[in-house]
């Protein structure tokens, strides 16, 4: 496909930016993903291990700052502040512990750096101090990437048919419903997908992200899930012995809420990436990976845009070239943008507005009534 460069290719038709709602087209692109890549400087590709590495110190010591402060200040603190200050030590903790969350994920695709070991020994020990088996979410999200807007394939925020949908589903389209649901996606819907996989594809037997022998991956990898497990585990006794040194009470404060805010964002930030009214889904009739690809969104989380390192705004382009580093990724999408037109779609919606907005508008999938293309489905929520 090239190093990347300029391209004559015709921009698409844009899209108007007003009407985010409008619906992405689903039939095939008039341009190529050669093309696309022939659109981006060539330097948007190249990582620099001193840059990426730039970035983690920078976070490193924001997380060490935190730290020191909330352990060696909140405590001589008069009623009532700590109760001020502890949740804002818990609210920026955790944006910081999300950061190390996205770079890990970054290793993962080796957008880090040019050396496979370096990404992956970075991704493991960052991943497995926040409790995530890196190995083990590498090739799920791997498997994510290859098969993304797919129905029968894709990995994650698989969305279900209407008639696929548990009895319960009616009772839970409600306001009331929804406040539930959303609270038990934010609390506990990241270990759920780590253990049981929920959101994602049917398989045979259980799929677990901590069993090397699970359906998710093959006799090559299991090794490596091993390596996962056993680093999760000794984080777990670490922390254990941190609770019998310091007391649980510490243990949550310094690290375990900080842990919660990372698995809300994580779920949060995954569902609108690829959840929303305007994108379609597909079966195997009609699927492509460009496509697919381009069934994803980009948001806008204010400063915390660059916080979390862009992975809220530069999805499209992630999910067409995942090894570009996030420091290239607001480029290369600014570039791709005008030969991407109505296929591109980015939503400003504030995220707590969004988010609610996508829990009632997309329940299920269905084709429209009429439509030819049957393996096309869009988001509907009438019960």
């Amino acid at each position: 496909m090239g190093a990347g460069g300029r391209t004559s290719v015709p921009p698409s038709p844009k899209k108007p930016e007003f009407n985010p709602l409008k619906r992405v087209p689903c039939s095939k692109p008039p341009f190529t993903l050669c093309q696309i890549k022939k659109a981006i400087p060539p330097h948007c590709f190249k990582r620099f291990v001193l840059r990426s590495f730039s970035y983690l110190i920078y976070d490193l010591v924001l997380a060490s700052l935190f730290y020191y402060v909330a352990t060696n200040y909140f405590p001589s603190l008069p009623q009532p502040l700590p109760y001020v200050a502890w949740p804002i030590y818990w609210a920026m903790q955790g944006c910081i512990f999300t950061a190390f969350w996205a770079l890990a994920h970054e290793c993962g695709h080796q957008a880090f750096s040019d050396y496979q070991w370096l990404d992956d020994t970075i991704g493991f020990i960052l991943h497995t101090f926040l409790l995530t088996p890196y190995f083990s979410l590498k090739y799920s999200h791997r498997r994510h990437h290859s098969n993304t807007g797919s129905l029968e394939r894709d990995e994650v925020f698989v969305p279900k048919k209407k008639s696929a949908l548990k009895w319960w589903a009616k009772h839970f389209n409600n306001p009331l419903g929804r406040f539930l649901e959303i609270s038990i996606q934010l609390t506990l819907g990241w270990p759920l997908y780590l253990l049981f996989n929920i959101t994602g594809p049917p398989y045979d037997r259980l799929a677990c992200h901590y069993d090397p022998y699970g359906p998710i991956f093959s006799d090559r990898q299991r090794l490596q899930i091993y390596v996962s497990d056993a680093g999760v585990l000794a984080v777990t006794y670490a922390l254990y012995l941190l609770v019998l040194a310091k007391g649980v009470g510490w243990v949550i404060s310094v690290y375990g809420v900080p842990l919660l805010v990372v698995n809300a964002f994580l779920v949060m930030i995954t569902y609108l990436q690829h959840t929303h009214p305007s994108l379609p889904h597909y079966e195997s009739s009609e699927w492509d990976w460009l496509r697919g690809a381009l069934s994803t969104v980009d948001r806008d989380y204010g400063i915390l845009n660059k916080v979390f390192h862009d992975i809220t705004r530069i999805h499209v382009a992630h999910h067409l070239f995942p090894t570009i580093p996030h420091y290239h990724a607001m480029e290369a999408t600014k570039v791709i943008k005008p030969i991407l037109g109505e296929y591109y779609q980015f939503d400003g919606t504030p995220v707590y507005k969004a988010i609610w907005r996508e829990l009632k508008e997309c329940v299920y999938v269905e084709p429209d009534a009429g439509d030819n293309d049957k393996g096309v489905l869009w988001f509907r929520n009438k019960l």
